[in-house]
């Protein structure tokens, strides 16, 4: 089973426009979307007969004002001042708990439980290209790595039992640690970039995390023509660092329109340049 997960160093690359492209164009895969914090290949992919799940999320302390004395030995020790006065009881923010329990422990009147949450989400749909699994985590949750762990294990699951040989994930921006996630264990990593300082700049970082995994890395340059300086700086780049160019896209509306109408690009004009290149694109990445 290969898993190839693409991933961007920053956002709005067109990451997600080439993943649900792979996606139409790979088969017997299966397809995970591991941007757990704003998961949008859904709307591409389009998929049917979701279940949905609870995701456990971190703990958040509370106070029972009924048991509560307001001795304050819970705020004295609270690092994270989560814990405030108001209207004579003692509350707390759940936005600044980071759930260590500590309160608990020091309260003296076992007026503090610790309360886990169940506001994320993670989703199994059928789509017109295979089986897809995805999440949404909840506002301001925390444990973002491990709901993508999760989507990946669920994701390796289906493929064992739907008999796929591939499972193609659409990861999150950035090198931080929903990136750490997705990249772990992955057999091909495939980096979307563009041709601006800062695409190049987050390109290195990316690069520089994925290939501490020891993972094969091909590069992908999104609308090249915009820049061709830059884009020719980043071929050099990926010449020095023996790194695979799987290929080049120029600016097109088309690949905007293909989303707004909720399609992929090689659906949407099968016949035209892109399409054909994105088909090249893939070719060059299943080979390597």
């Amino acid at each position: 089973m290969q898993q190839i997960t693409i991933i961007s160093g920053k956002g709005g690359t067109g990451k997600t426009s080439f993943t649900s492209a792979f996606a139409s164009l790979a088969r017997k895969a299966v397809f995970a979307d591991c941007d757990v914090d704003a998961a949008d290949l859904y709307l591409t992919l389009q998929p049917e007969n979701v279940t949905e799940e609870v995701f456990p999320g971190s703990y958040t302390a509370r106070i029972d004002p009924g048991v509560c004395t307001q001795c304050g030995i819970c705020r004295e020790h609270c690092r994270f001042d989560a814990i405030t006065e108001k209207e004579n009881l003692f509350v707390v923010s759940p936005f600044s708990c980071e759930g260590c329990g500590f309160c608990k422990l020091v309260c003296p009147e076992e007026a503090i439980s610790m309360e886990q949450s169940n506001k994320s989400r993670w989703l199994v749909g059928e789509t017109r290209f295979g089986p897809m699994v995805y999440a949404t985590l909840g506002v301001a949750e925390d444990l973002s790595g491990k709901l993508v762990t999760l989507v990946r294990d669920k994701a390796r699951a289906l493929a064992k039992e739907h008999h796929k040989n591939l499972i193609i994930a659409d990861g999150p921006p950035g090198v931080g640690c929903p990136v750490i996630a997705s990249i772990t264990g992955a057999d091909k990593v495939v980096v979307i970039t563009e041709p601006t300082l800062s695409g190049i700049h987050d390109l290195k970082r990316v690069v520089e995390l994925a290939d501490g995994f020891g993972t094969k890395i091909s590069v992908v340059i999104n609308k090249h023509d915009i820049n061709p300086e830059m884009a020719k700086e980043i071929e050099s780049f990926c010449r020095q660092n023996n790194l695979m160019l799987a290929g080049m896209i120029p600016f097109d509306a088309m690949m905007v329109e293909a989303m707004v109408n909720q399609k992929t690009i090689t659906e949407y004009a099968p016949g035209s340049d892109l399409a054909e290149e994105l088909k090249r694109i893939w070719t060059r990445i299943e080979k390597m």
